[in-house]
């Protein structure tokens, strides 16, 4: 039983980072990668360079998102089982609303910011656009923060 419940246990300690590290890649995202090419590039380039940032850093947060969904899923059964908790956790709660940011900021908004700096005529402009972006990626860090204080409890 040791043998099988060691791999388990290590995995779970790993398990515990994965929040740590990801608001620390959400915060030089947002902190040093981003606002870089802003001092030392024209705007156009640096627009540019940052939304390859951000076409790197949305797969990433939709695949840690899921991880953290599937590991709490798992957890909170095993609560559940046990007879000390629902089926659904905070924690699972949390990556759902981090998909769902990562979604509409960035799988939505951006074709539509595109559009909007194209002069495609929309109901918001590109600075509005930006504006919900840059809210959305605020509010996933901020439940990333969230899943990170309690996988350290």
């Amino acid at each position: 039983m040791d043998s099988v419940r060691t791999p388990w246990l290590r995995l779970m300690r790993l398990w515990r980072l994965v929040p740590a590290v990801w608001l620390g890649v959400l915060l030089c995202v947002a902190l040093i990668a981003t606002p870089a090419p802003f001092a030392t590039l024209e705007p156009a380039l640096a627009g540019r360079v940052v939304g390859h940032i951000f076409a790197r850093e949305a797969p990433l947060s939709l695949l840690l998102a899921m991880l953290v969904l599937m590991m709490g899923r798992r957890e909170a059964a095993a609560r559940h089982e046990a007879g000390q908790g629902s089926q659904f956790s905070g924690e699972m709660l949390m990556a759902v609303l981090v998909l769902l940011c990562t979604v509409f900021g960035y799988y939505v908004l951006q074709p539509m910011m595109a559009a909007a700096r194209a002069g495609v005529v929309q109901p918001l402009n590109f600075g509005q656009l930006h504006g919900l972006s840059f809210g959305l990626f605020g509010l996933k860090m901020v439940f990333v923060a969230v899943l990170a204080w309690w996988r350290s409890r």
